[in-house]
């Protein structure tokens, strides 16, 4: 008996086959953008540029404000360092001023002529040590003298103060009279006919 065909019997279907993409054919004219699409673009590249303009005008004012600055500071250092050696240089140049007492041995003050040299070779003594020696008046021996750089007080008095070591070179020193005991500048020493820290010859009257 033969098996009828047409029995009810589907065949079994046939596998899909995968989709496919469609690719743009090389021939195929690009869609030109619309008026907004230029419009928006122009507005982006116009953005970007005023963008990168404002951000090189900041770094060109930055730059010159920092180099402003720079100077500033550097005129100023050079200014204060200049001042300063000014200062120093006249804090330096520029002498004390220190007044002399001619004093006897026991610390009274006398007139300033027993300090001086010709006065005392003038009277038979002599100068030795940074002390002038004047004999006494119908007597023997000497009396002595020297100078007290800085003290006060008056002829007759005890001097009060001071010292018996001569001040340094940039010292002008002289007496209540206005002789100049030492004439001073940049720290040496600069003779006058004037004894020099009480170690040299007086030549003031």
């Amino acid at each position: 008996m033969t098996q009828d065909d047409n029995s009810g019997v589907q065949p079994p279907e046939e596998p899909k086959k995968p989709g496919s993409m469609r690719f743009q054919d090389a021939n195929t004219q690009p869609r030109q953008p619309s008026v907004a699409e230029q419009r928006a673009r122009k507005q982006a590249i116009a953005d970007q540029e005023r963008e990168r303009q404002a951000a090189v005008a900041a770094r060109e004012a930055a730059d010159a404000k920092a180099a402003t600055k720079r100077k500033i500071l550097i005129g100023s250092g050079v200014t204060v360092g200049l001042v300063g050696l000014v200062a120093t240089f006249y804090t330096i140049a520029k002498p004390a001023e220190v007044t002399a007492s001619c004093v006897s041995s026991d610390g009274v003050i006398q007139d300033d002529r027993y300090c001086d040299e010709s006065y005392a070779t003038s009277h038979g003594g002599h100068y030795s040590g940074g002390f002038w020696f004047i004999p006494i008046p119908g007597g023997g021996g000497y009396t002595q003298y020297r100078y007290n750089y800085g003290g006060s007080g008056n002829i007759g008095q005890h001097v009060s103060g001071g010292s018996y070591t001569a001040p340094s070179g940039n010292t002008n020193v002289s007496t209540k009279s206005g002789t100049s005991v030492q004439r001073g500048g940049f720290g040496i020493s600069g003779k006058s006919g004037s004894s020099f820290g009480g170690t040299g010859k007086s030549g003031g009257s």
